[in-house]
């Protein structure tokens, strides 16, 4: 859905990886990140945030966690990282981003609440009392006062299947005084998910009631005890920053914004630059179709069934914008995603080992792929930084040992 986007606003990234992968720096089976784009992305979110008060904690599971992108961002001035989960909070962390926030959308495991206090997040957020009591005890333990948000919810508001939990909005006041009460916490504010999303039929970003679940609390909460915090993150994306702020906002949470990839971003050019893509290669062709190696082919569905295209480009080729996107058939979500094939007219269409690039919506840690950061798109000398896996860590190689038989 984003092929498109990056053939006409990108069209430099699409020759960079076509060269790095003829020459073997840029593998198959992995996301390439436009390390220039994500740079300049994450700058105007520093530069449209301050004026409003936002803090901006970024949300790199999208991006495969990798320490070349945390440092781009940290250069760009977003110094922490939100963890949709514990283990994305350790990769980001190891990563060089410190943690904003934690917790939420996926609880802190009970036994592993310790190591959640050791990353020294800002925010920690709990659903529930017995939660609360964790993380205090784990609080104590490391000799620290954590800042703590509470997820709300109220009848009308909406959340994704498997999302749901939280206090009740109109009991907050209570809430919030109980996790005062307890030792090693200490209550910060609120925070719900989504709070903005994207109305296929309006082609627009619209509030969710969450988001106004989320004001009504604030205020009751500034009624008893003045300003709190309210962490409303969701489709992200600078144009969306004054509206959060004007709803009471102060932080967010950009992931694929930070890649242009937010579903707003696939129908209006908006600030941020498309700055990801998946790279793959033909392995072989049969009964008229080529056969593309796949690990990374989960599409993140946010916008519904959507068909996808790919460009092939013979390795090395320039002006890969101009190149006609092919349909593909994709593996069903049912089957293990070795190849996707796409049907091809004529044997001039694709060969074995052919450069194949996608613009799908990413969610590089939920596959098996690799990612990999381009520097110098920008002035024109694309360079590989490194390959990482999709968890942020080195890419596993082999050595193989020296064969001393003729010795």
């Amino acid at each position: 859905m984003f092929l498109e986007l990056l053939r006409r606003r990108n069209p430099h990234f699409l020759d960079a990886i076509s060269h790095l992968h003829a020459s073997g720096d840029l593998p198959p089976n992995c996301f390439a990140i436009d390390l220039d784009a994500v740079s300049s992305n994450a700058a105007a979110y520093v530069q449209a945030a301050e004026p409003l008060g936002l803090k901006v904690f970024a949300m790199t599971k999208q991006l495969g966690r990798k320490p070349d992108v945390s440092a781009a961002l940290v250069s760009a001035g977003i110094t922490h990282a939100v963890g949709v989960d514990l283990q994305c909070a350790i990769a980001a962390h190891a990563g060089g981003l410190d943690i904003g926030h934690l917790g939420h959308l996926v609880q802190i495991p009970r036994h592993e609440a310790a190591t959640a206090a050791a990353l020294k997040p800002l925010y920690w957020t709990v659903y529930n009392e017995t939660k609360a009591r964790e993380a205090g005890s784990a609080a104590v333990a490391a000799g620290r006062v954590q800042d703590v948000l509470v997820r709300v919810f109220a009848p009308e508001d909406t959340f994704y299947p498997g999302h749901e939990g939280g206090f009740p909005a109109d009991r907050i006041v209570q809430v919030a005084r109980m996790i005062d009460a307890i030792p090693g916490l200490r209550f910060a504010g609120v925070t719900s998910f989504p709070a903005t999303l994207f109305d296929q039929a309006k082609g627009n970003v619209v509030a969710t009631p969450n988001r106004a679940t989320l004001t009504r609390v604030a205020e009751m909460l500034k009624a008893d005890r003045g300003r709190v915090e309210v962490n409303a993150p969701g489709t992200t994306s600078v144009s969306v920053l004054e509206s959060l702020a004007e709803a009471g906002a102060t932080q967010v949470e950009p992931g694929h914004g930070l890649t242009g990839t937010t579903p707003l971003h696939a129908v209006r050019d908006l600030v941020e630059q498309p700055a990801i893509a998946y790279v793959s290669e033909v392995s072989h062709l049969h009964s008229g179709r080529a056969f593309v190696f796949g690990g990374g082919l989960y599409v993140d569905p946010v916008l519904g069934e959507a068909t996808t295209k790919a460009l092939i480009v013979e390795p090395g080729s320039v002006d890969v914008a101009s190149v006609s996107p092919l349909g593909v058939e994709m593996p069903s979500p049912a089957a293990i995603d070795y190849y996707a094939t796409v049907p091809v007219d004529s044997p001039d269409q694709a060969r074995v080992g052919d450069t194949v690039i996608f613009g799908f919506r990413a969610q590089a840690f939920v596959t098996r792929a690799l990612t990999a950061a381009i520097s110098g798109i920008s002035i024109g000398k694309p360079h590989v930084e490194a390959v990482w896996s999709a968890d942020g860590s080195p890419r596993q190689s082999l050595t193989l040992p020296t064969d001393q038989s003729k010795e």
